[in-house]
């Protein structure tokens, strides 16, 4: 049964790909200027090339073989040359992804780290001063805007202060060879002199990008958590437990938090695609070399074949992310698992 529903959850995927993929491809129809050169990437190209790229891309044949066609060079990384820089726009991908999913793990880390224990106290002392200062903090942190709070912290811990540095991985002074593509996991693998300073220079630069593209899950980790909890301590076991003598304590750790956290997994695995759209704000504020910043520089400079390239390896790994966490949550939950079936 459990085989079932994953193999629903994989078709809607390939649905969901499939209907991306249509979506990608037409935009080199409805961009300005010629499809084919939107599609190569080749621009100024000669008479005998032309008639090489129309050949390579069925340009004389419908819509249906160009597309499957073009699905084709998706699967073979053929993504298009970028008009900016003339090299492969899947080159590009793979290079600066690992930035933006650094990012925004290390994002994700924190708003579990702070979210999770934030809702559980909030609900452990409901209608209180904890819980109303909670609420507060989340009510401000949810309505403040992502470029408005990056803007914030560099003017005071960049600028005023001089904390922390306002853009970039690392400093000049050190160079690091990319591995793994997470700027710290790097650095201690890589043996060099003054790796210790490298790695605090690191953290330096990544503190107030984590901290600005935290602040929206953490307060939505901070809020969900809070009412699944809430929700848990008023069913009946709960109330019979209180009832045999079991302090607050006791209630939480061993009855209430393996229950009232469930759901908290999938919203942890819904925000962190929510974290990989987030970050294309963090990533052009604190000058981040990750895909972000690259596509919202692409669409400044009309680079048609990397914003094509760049929409899809975004819209690929939101989507990914998004059926992974239902079915984390599917097999982490019994009664999950009994709605997929259609049991009750």
């Amino acid at each position: 049964m459990i085989l079932d529903y994953i193999l629903r959850r994989l078709a809607l995927l390939l649905f969901m790909m499939l209907t991306l993929s249509v979506f990608t491809f037409s935009l080199s129809f409805l961009f300005p200027g010629d499809a084919l050169t939107n599609l190569s990437g080749v621009t100024n190209s000669t008479f005998s090339q032309t008639n090489a790229l129309e050949a390579k891309f069925h340009f004389s044949e419908n819509y249906v073989i160009q597309y499957f066609a073009f699905l084709e060079r998706i699967m073979q990384g053929d993504w298009g040359i970028s008009f900016a820089s003339g090299e492969s726009v899947f080159t590009h991908i793979i290079d600066l992804f690992p930035a933006t999913l650094e990012l925004s793990t290390y994002a994700l880390i924190v708003s579990v780290l702070v979210g999770v224990p934030g809702g559980i106290l909030a609900a452990a002392y409901y209608k209180r001063w904890p819980d109303k200062l909670i609420n507060s903090g989340t009510l401000v942190g949810y309505s403040m805007p992502v470029f408005w709070l990056a803007l914030l912290l560099i003017m005071v811990f960049s600028l005023q202060l001089g904390w922390f540095p306002m853009s970039g991985r690392m400093g000049l002074l050190y160079e690091v060879e990319p591995v793994t593509g997470f700027i710290l996991i790097d650095i201690i693998a890589d043996d060099f002199p003054y790796h210790g300073m490298a790695f605090l220079d690191a953290l330096h630069h990544l503190t107030l990008p984590t901290i600005v593209l935290a602040m929206y899950p953490t307060t939505v980790l901070v809020r969900f958590t809070r009412d699944s909890m809430l929700k848990v301590l008023d069913q009946s076991y709960i109330k019979t437990a209180r009832a045999k003598g079991l302090n607050r304590a006791q209630l939480i750790i061993h009855h209430a938090l393996r229950n009232a956290l469930l759901p908290v997994i999938k919203q942890i695995g819904l925000q962190f695609s929510t974290l990989i759209t987030l970050a294309m704000i963090t990533e052009v504020i604190f000058s981040w070399p990750g895909i972000g910043r690259w596509l919202i520089d692409s669409i400044y400079q009309r680079d048609y074949p990397a914003i094509q390239g760049g929409l899809l390896a975004v819209s690929m790994f939101v989507i990914l992310a998004t059926i992974v966490a239902e079915l984390t949550y599917t097999l982490f939950d019994p009664l999950s698992r009994n709605q997929a079936h259609g049991k009750v």
